[in-house]
């Protein structure tokens, strides 16, 4: 059975910085997409960034580049998000995904996964 588990969420005041992390059980990160979206209350589910651990690929949401990071370490299965000035516009539930196909378009553009994680939170106070 394939497990997704994020961990690294909390409170810190805004400018600070968070690592966020997606270990797999069951699953390997080999040739996949793997991806962090974050979703608040009543609104939708929207992508933060994505990488494509066949060939390091990355994809980030406009208001996250610059300050955001995904990368991944295969030795470990883990896949990480570095969230660095943080805003409080950043304050959600964070969630890791993982689409079992050769590129992230389904899962970027359609937020079509094949599994999810439980979710981490943000938070971000001014």
């Amino acid at each position: 059975e394939v497990g997704l588990v994020e961990s690294g969420g909390g409170s810190v005041q805004a400018g600070g910085s968070l690592r966020l992390s997606c270990a797999a059980s069951g699953y390997t990160y080999r040739r996949t997409c793997v991806g962090w979206f974050r979703q608040l209350p009543a609104k939708e589910r929207e992508g933060v960034a994505a990488i494509y651990t066949g060939g390091g690929f990355t994809y980030y949401r406009n208001s996250v580049k610059g300050r955001f990071a995904i990368s991944q370490d295969s030795a470990k299965n883990t896949v990480y998000l570095q969230m660095n000035s943080l805003k409080p516009e950043d304050t959600a539930m964070y969630y890791c995904a993982v689409d079992d196909a050769p590129s992230c378009g389904n899962l970027w553009a359609d937020n079509e996964a094949d599994y999810w994680g439980q979710g981490t939170r943000v938070t971000v106070s001014s």
